[in-house]
Parts: structure tokens; C-alpha cells; sequence
């Protein structure tokens, strides 16, 4: 970690205790840290979001905090970050974005702008919807507990080796049982559906017990219990397919692909199942019908109701007997593919309960066991693949980082800036305004010899958003992001300062304003400063001194200034500066305002009141339209 918890602002010896308490000691916290993993600090009770974000930030070595100078510059890069999570998908992406900080390291800055910038490539050539939907909530795969069946045991022949099987949590599945020579012990496991013998030696007897699965004792786990590796993926299904979805869509190879087919291909095995029982009685039904139907039929002579008195059936129905039950048996035999004779020959025909159910629990025995041996076989493969498996799926939630980041860059149509010492910005757009349609952009400059501007113009007219727009491109340089401009040269600063009327400043607060606004000129820190009409702070002839001795100061260091205001015709009596302004050439046919949003260089622009009354004056009724009459009159 870059630094001690007691070394951040604001944390102090208390809250690193309680951090420390609540994350079970510092060796805790670095594996949050290094995992970035946010939400651990930011549950704690009385840790802010920001407050976490601070503290992680603080603890990696992020100055974020030297950056933002001022509560409107944490709200610009605050917007900055809440526009980025809007296409982030994981937990993991959530998290670096939330700790994405402002450097002055250009190399890193280089670094990441190149790596966005590929992503942005990348995700042009993506389906980015489709993807969008594959990796939403894309997380880690969850381990499964374990479904406890008390129907099957697994025997074993030592007390050593079944505590060997407990550490392996085999007993999660199946209780494990040690072998006796006791008829208790032969009793109990009689009552067992399936017994798993996890031979040693091999030396137990379970005569004629057709229920018993050998095993040995050094067969891997997933052979002893393959439910251990099925369950496991059987749980994760739908993110294996998802991720051999993505990986596809990015032209990757995966082993998740077979996974699906694995599981599909024993749900499919274990829905193949027959009821003996019921194919048994439909062949009877047909059986009974077809004898009713032939022995209606039968001339029967002297003789042979003799024999019928005799217990003894004639030879022709005899024959008969012999044919439907031969046909009924190749019935069963198709149907089942088990080759018995449950059928007793009687009319109606009678079923032999005893083969009937020796024949079930007879198949039943073999269909344990051919599942299992499935089970081997399909876990076996999965367990090859598992590893691999989970590498993907982390490349795959890394990969969101990257996704987000592009998406983002692309959607907003955002490109590389340059590092300069200049501070030039052509055809930018306010982030909040890019995706809307028709929207003018603005060209706009700063240089070494002309680092301070004054901006003068019409109300409504863009001012405002300007300021913000510089904001924007200057945090999203130093955080290592592509910007919302089609060029753009950007000097590498050590903070931003921007103060805004009725936010950063209360308007009658002089002192207070003194206090937190005259300390930026008393360190030599490259600075970015954005003024937006602090003409209030005091009377007109005061502020304007005030200020022009504050631009006279600021022009003086490596630092780049922007003063919105409608008193620069007082300033610049006071101090030499350029003045640029944004003009309104008039109201179209709706009453909006027509303006070129790129401020004209060297031009004191009037703020045009009458026009912003004359659109309020064609847009109102009666007696108030006749107040906002009479006021233009005067214009």
C-alpha cells in the first residue's frame, strides 16, 4: 500500500481502528486494496462512497485529491465517472472505474489513453447490445454445498478412511459409514438404495446384495463423487454458456463450449427412463382383449371340456395362450429391450409380482450403475476442463474493464488529446450534451503567453457550459481518457479550481471568499482555474479590484485561467487581459436565442438582456405581457 491509513485526510487514529476492526487487520486490507475490491470499505458503517473512493485511492497511491481543487471540479469528475458506470457490467469493471484518478504522470496517462483508445477500436467492430446482455451482472461461478442424499451411504473399511473421505466433505453428499462384522451392520446397509464401497483392501462381502458400487480408495474424488464436479458446474451453467458466447463473439477459442453439451448429454440420460410397470399392464390390456377376442371364436369338442373339467386347458386354446403371450413377450422386449416373462396364464392373464419385481430392482441395479459410470465419465471431463474454465471466465470479467472504457469512448465519440503546454480545444462538446442531435461545438484556446481569458456575452448563451466543457477535457486527459472534442491539446496540471455562483462560494460571504480563493496564487502548482460570475461576492468596485489582483498574480505562473463575468469593461481598467466573448445575433422564429457558441477572440460581447425579455415578453399574456412591454421600451 502507498501509505498508512492515519496518513489520509480525514481518517485519522479512531476511523483506522474501526477500518482495521472491520476488515480483520491490515493484511485484510491489502488484499482489498490490491483487489480493488470498494465495497468492502464502502459497507462500513460511517465510510461515504467518497469516502471509500478517497481512501482506496489514497491507499494505491491515486492523488486524486491534490487534483480536485474545489467542489465543482469533484462534481465534474464525478459526472465524468457516473457516465462510464452506466455501461459497466461487473463488479469488478464497477470498481476500476470508481477508482479512475486524475495523474500527473505523463507515461501512465499515455498508457492508458492508448489502451482506450484500442478499445474503442475494438468495441466498433463488436455487437456491442448483444454483448451488453452476455455480461450484464457477469460475476465469479458459486461454489455448491452440496445435496445431502440419505438414501445412499458409502462403506468404508477404516475408521483412518473415513475420516480421509470426511476431509475430502464427501459426507456433504452421502453418509459414511465403517464396516463391521456385527448383522447390525449388515442390517443397516441392507436399507441402503445404493451403497458406494470405497474399497482398500477389498476385503467386505455383500453376498447378493446387487446395490454395491466398488470403488478404490485411490480413485480421484470426482470418481468416488462425481456430483462433486457436475453440481459444481451444473450450478455455474448459464455463465459457462455465457462466456463461450462472448469468447465466441470475440473471435476466442473456449472449453466452455462443451459444457452445455456435457450436461445436456446426462440430462438426457437420466430422462431416459422407463416404467416397466406400466409397459407390463398396457401389453396385459392388450393381451386380455385379443384372448376375448380368439376364444369367442374356438369350437370346443366332448374331450375337451372334459379336460377344462380337469383343470387342464385345451390344446387349441393352449395354442392360443402360447401365440398372445409369445407376442406379448416381443412387445416387451421392443418396449423395454429386457428379455422376461412376467405373465401368468390365465384369462384374464395374471402378472408374476415376484419376477416383476426382481426384474425392476434388477434393472434399477443396472441403471445406478450405468449412471454412475455416465457421471464418471462427464465429470471427468469437466474436472479436466474446470481450470481452464475459470481462467476464462476471470479474462472474460477482466475484459469488461476494457468493454466499458470502449463502449464508452465509442458511444461518445470521444478522441485522443495531445499533450501540449498549450490548452487548445477544436470542435469540443459539453460530455452532458454529446449525444444529442445538432448541437454546436466550440473552438476555443488558451497559450503560455495568453493564459488568461475573461468571457464576456450573452445570457444563455453557453458560457457556462464552455467552462464546464474545459473542465471535462482537462480531468479526462489526466485520468488517462480520450475526450469529447475532435482535437484537442491539453497541458499536463497539478490542479483544478472551479468556482461557480450559488455553489462554491456564498455570494454576500466576502471573508469567506478571501479565505478559500486567494490561497490558490500562494504556491507555484500548475493550476487550472474557472471562475464563473463571483462578481457578488462584494460590491461591484471592490470585486473588480479584488480579482484583476488576482488575475495580475495568476498570469504571472504556468497556469491557465477562465473568468466569466459582465464586469470585464471594469476589470480592464485594473489589469491587462484578453477579452472573448460569445455574441447573440438575434431570436429565431421560436424565440431561442441565436448564438455562435465559439467566443470570438478580443470581443467585449454585450450580455443582450432585451433579447432574453423579448423572448419572455412574446411567450406571455395580458397585463404581464404589457409590464415586459413596457420594460423593453427602455432598451
Amino acid at each position: 500500500m502507498a501509505m498508512d491509513l492515519e496518513q489520509i485526510d480525514g481518517v485519522g487514529t479512531k476511523l483506522s481502528k474501526k477500518i482495521l476492526n472491520s476488515v480483520g487487520g491490515k493484511e485484510n486490507l491489502s488484499q482489498i486494496v490490491e483487489n480493488l475490491d470498494l465495497e468492502q470499505l464502502s459497507k462500513i458503517d460511517g465510510i461515504s462512497q467518497r469516502k471509500a473512493i478517497q481512501i482506496m485511492n489514497s491507499l494505491l497511491g491515486n492523488p486524486q485529491e491534490k487534483f480536485l481543487k474545489s467542489e465543482r471540479a469533484h462534481v465534474l469528475y464525478e459526472e465524468i465517472i457516473s457516465k462510464i458506470l452506466n455501461f459497466s457490467n461487473t463488479n469488478y469493471s464497477r470498481n476500476r472505474v470508481q477508482l479512475l484518478s486524475p495523474t500527473t504522470d505523463i507515461n501512465k496517462i499515455n498508457r492508458h489513453l492508448d489502451f482506450v483508445m484500442e478499445a474503442k477500436d475494438k468495441i466498433s467492430h463488436l455487437p456491442i447490445d448483444d454483448l451488453k446482455v452476455l455480461m450484464k451482472n457477469l460475476g465469479e461461478p458459486e461454489e455448491v454445498k452440496g445435496s445431502y442424499d440419505p438414501s445412499k451411504v458409502i462403506v468404508v473399511e477404516s475408521q483412518e478412511d473415513g475420516n480421509y473421505l470426511t476431509d475430502l466433505n464427501l459426507n456433504k453428499y452421502y453418509p459414511i459409514v465403517v464396516a463391521s462384522n456385527s448383522q447390525l451392520f449388515a442390517d443397516e446397509i441392507r436399507d441402503y438404495e445404493v451403497i458406494f464401497y470405497v474399497y482398500n483392501e477389498g476385503f467386505l462381502d455383500f453376498g447378493d446384495m446387487g446395490n454395491v458400487i466398488m470403488i478404490s480408495h485411490e480413485s480421484p474424488v470426482y470418481e468416488i463423487v462425481p456430483e462433486m464436479v457436475i453440481d459444481y458446474f451444473d450450478n455455474n451453467r448459464e455463465l459457462f454458456e455465457k462466456i463461450f458466447e462472448i469468447r465466441n463473439i470475440l473471435g476466442l477459442d473456449s472449453v466452455c463450449d462443451c459444457v452445455e453439451p456435457l450436461l445436456s448429454d446426462l440430462d438426457d440420460f437420466k430422462s431416459n427412463d422407463i416404467n416397466i410397470e406400466e409397459i407390463v399392464l398396457n401389453v396385459k390390456q392388450d393381451m386380455d382383449e385379443e384372448l376375448k377376442n380368439s376364444i369367442k371364436n374356438v369350437d370346443i369338442g366332448g374331450d375337451e371340456v372334459l379336460d377344462l373339467l380337469n383343470n387342464d386347458l385345451p390344446k387349441k386354446i393352449e395354442e392360443i395362450f402360447e401365440e398372445i403371450i409369445s407376442k406379448g413377450k416381443e412387445k416387451l422386449l421392443e418396449a423395454t429391450h429386457i428379455d422376461f416373462d412376467p405373465y401368468i396364464k390365465k384369462y384374464p392373464i395374471e402378472i408374476d409380482k415376484e419376477e416383476l419385481e426382481r426384474i425392476n430392482q434388477e434393472q434399477e441395479n443396472i441403471k445406478t450403475t450405468n449412471l454412475y459410470d455416465k457421471k464418471i465419465t462427464i465429470a471427468s471431463q469437466l474436472y479436466n476442463i474446470r481450470k481452464q474454465a475459470e481462467e476464462e471466465i476471470e479474462e472474460t470479467i477482466k475484459f469488461d474493464y476494457e468493454f466499458t472504457l470502449g463502449s464508452f469512448a465509442y458511444t461518445y465519440n470521444l478522441n485522443k488529446p495531445k499533450i501540449s503546454e498549450n490548452l487548445k480545444i477544436t470542435q469540443g462538446i459539453n460530455l452532458n450534451l454529446a449525444l444529442n442531435q445538432n448541437i454546436q461545438k466550440i473552438d476555443y484556446h488558451l497559450s503560455p503567453e495568453d493564459n488568461i481569458a475573461l468571457l464576456t456575452g450573452a445570457n444563455s448563451g453557453g458560457k457556462t457550459t464552455l467552462l464546464e466543457t474545459i473542465g471535462q477535457i482537462n480531468i479526462m486527459t489526466q485520468m488517462g481518457l480520450p475526450i469529447p472534442a475532435k482535437e484537442a491539446e491539453v497541458k499536463i496540471l497539478d490542479e483544478i479550481y472551479y468556482f461557480s455562483k450559488g455553489r462554491s462560494l456564498d455570494a454576500g460571504a466576502f471573508e469567506s471568499f478571501l479565505n478559500v480563493f486567494m490561497p490558490i496564487v500562494t504556491n507555484n502548482h500548475k493550476k487550472l482555474v474557472l471562475l464563473d460570475e463571483l462578481e457578488g461576492i462584494t460590491e461591484l468596485e471592490a470585486a473588480v479590484k479584488i480579482i484583476s489582483s488576482f488575475i495580475e498574480m495568476l498570469k504571472e505562473t504556468e497556469s491557465y485561467g477562465i473568468i466569466v463575468t459582465h464586469m470585464a469593461k471594469e476589470l480592464s481598467n485594473y489589469t491587462k487581459v484578453r477579452i472573448d466573448g460569445i455574441e447573440a445575433k438575434g431570436l429565431d422564429k421560436n424565440y431561442n436565442l441565436i448564438v455562435n457558441r465559439t467566443p470570438q477572440i478580443n470581443l467585449l460581447a454585450k450580455s443582450t438582456p432585451e433579447l432574453i425579455l423579448k423572448r419572455i415578453y412574446e411567450n406571455s399574456h395580458g397585463k404581464l405581457k404589457e409590464v415586459y412591454g413596457e420594460i423593453l421600451k427602455k432598451f
